[in-house]
């Protein structure tokens, strides 16, 4: 039997958490196919205790529920975390209202049978005016009082703003208080560098427990295979993203492997790192490639670097750290975010 994690300490979710995204139409024609059964036994078995979904991830509240309930025998449910978002319902659809947070709370735990959640966040907080994020987070803050989540938090794609509000409830919303853990995503890995360059100095002026790393192979960008359609990076950016993988083939390498180290070495000992994946081979893959950094303590061997070197300044060049747009425009002033 696996060992128990308190409910409440994310400061020891594992350094690797089981993302729930590819469990979405877009990565999988037939989420249902996917056999997370088997991802969830290898993972649990292999030092991951956490998974990472949402309602937004179409059918993988369900689906995850559905397994841990097959798994539940080996793996009880005071050995792992959960962690799932409110907020987001579709691709332009969102409701931050106190209604709709605590709906979408219980809604979770009846589809991830569970009577409480480790860990919940907002979800692209980006897209909603800032007054509706701090109402929300009020909601989230109620739940936790009332012991239905252990812990709350946001995630985003915008590191800046997300830095900004997490402050300022840190600051000045006593009703909400510091926050206790934020989710980024695409911001650390080949391409993008942004995370990093907040990550130390965040935790402390928001008094954050934890920061995780999401989406190291930014939405499909960073493979072999074609990025995928729905993908909001620039053509420009796009491009760069096919010849690194033309590169790395001809070296012998497959750029989401050597992305996945990349990424890995950079956020090392820093939080953990959301992963997702389809299959076994995709689990095994990244967990052999978190045990190849880990044993290196980051360091990474002299023809990686020499690959990533060649990759980030000659490839991506100009377009190394570019974003994309997302979400609505926020004026500085809190006030008059509504």
């Amino acid at each position: 039997m696996a060992g128990t994690v308190d409910p409440t300490d994310i400061t020891t979710l594992s350094p690797l958490i089981l993302g729930g995204a590819t469990l979405k139409q877009e990565y999988n024609e037939n989420p249902s196919q996917v056999p997370i059964v088997n991802i969830l036994k290898y993972a649990f078995s292999n030092g991951i205790n956490a998974i990472d979904t949402s309602p937004y991830y179409g059918p993988s509240e369900a689906i995850y529920g559905d397994a841990l309930d097959q798994i539940r025998d080996e793996f009880p449910r005071n050995t792992y975390f959960i962690c799932t978002k409110v907020g987001r319902i579709q691709l332009d659809e969102f409701d931050y209202s106190r209604e709709h947070v605590r709906f979408s709370v219980k809604r979770s735990c009846e589809r991830l049978r569970t009577d409480y959640l480790n860990l919940v966040y907002l979800h692209d907080i980006e897209f909603v005016p800032m007054s509706q994020t701090l109402e929300a987070l009020k909601e989230l803050k109620k739940l936790k009082d009332e012991g239905i989540i252990k812990n709350f938090g946001l995630s985003g794609y915008p590191v800046d703003y997300l830095r900004r509000v997490t402050k300022h409830c840190f600051e000045k919303e006593p009703e909400i208080g510091p926050l206790d853990a934020v989710l980024s995503y695409c911001n650390l890995n080949l391409q993008n560098m942004l995370l990093k360059h907040h990550a130390d100095e965040w935790k402390q002026d928001s008094k954050l427990k934890s920061i995780s790393n999401g989406s190291i192979l930014a939405m499909s960008l960073l493979r072999s295979q074609p990025t995928l359609s729905f993908h909001p990076c620039s053509q420009g950016l796009r491009t760069c993203a096919d010849n690194a993988a033309r590169y790395c083939e001809q070296n012998d390498t497959e750029l989401a492997d050597l992305a996945n180290k990349f990424a890995l070495s950079e956020w090392l000992n820093n939080g953990p790192t959301v992963i997702g994946v389809s299959n076994l081979d995709e689990l095994k893959a990244a967990l052999s490639s978190y045990s190849i950094v880990k044993a290196s303590n980051g360091v990474l061997s002299a023809g990686d670097k020499k690959l990533i070197e060649h990759i980030q300044s000659e490839i991506f060049g100009k377009h190394l750290n570019e974003t994309w747009p997302s979400g609505i425009e926020h004026p500085a002033s809190v006030q008059n975010s509504t």
